[in-house]
């Protein structure tokens, strides 16, 4: 998706909340939006959504969105200063993600985690989990994500 695109999926993804399609789910939009929010560092749109996607995922036993609810309160709980509690829900999604194979949401989660180490000043354990995040998006070819977790890398000296 396209830079400007992705500015308005939150956008999008609330109006289509109060329309009823027979293909998606409350709980897949939740998801969505959730992930969008964490993706976008929305620490607003976090609190509002990251409950709903977890109960949602909780109530379906939803193992994929669970993780996605896990990953986006761990970003939320980094962004409010909070880093035991996030390092608890980013495990707890690691978890979750490598149980299921997705190797691009470990990479994700991989990447979150080296951004929590960064903030704690554990270049080391930071560089750890961005050189793993790095390994899983140049095998999938995923240029974007590479491309941050190698400047994360390249800034840690």
């Amino acid at each position: 998706m396209a830079e400007g695109e992705f500015a308005l999926v939150r956008q999008h993804l609330e109006i289509a909340l109060h329309k009823s399609a027979a293909w998606v789910g409350e709980h897949d939009l939740y998801a969505m939006l959730v992930d969008a929010a964490a993706q976008q560092r929305d620490e607003a749109g976090l609190r509002q959504y990251a409950p709903l996607a977890e109960e949602a995922a909780i109530r379906y036993d939803h193992k994929l969105y669970k993780a996605i609810a896990h990953r986006a309160w761990g970003v939320a709980h980094r962004l409010a200063g909070q880093p035991v509690e996030s390092e608890l829900q980013l495990q707890k999604a690691l978890d979750l993600f490598e149980q299921l194979g997705t190797r691009w949401q470990i990479g994700r989660t991989l990447f979150e985690l080296g951004e929590l180490e960064t903030l704690q000043n554990r270049s080391g354990a930071a560089r750890d989990f961005f050189a793993r995040a790095l390994a899983l998006f140049e095998a999938m070819q995923a240029a974007p994500d590479a491309a941050r977790a190698r400047a994360m890398l390249n800034g840690l000296g």
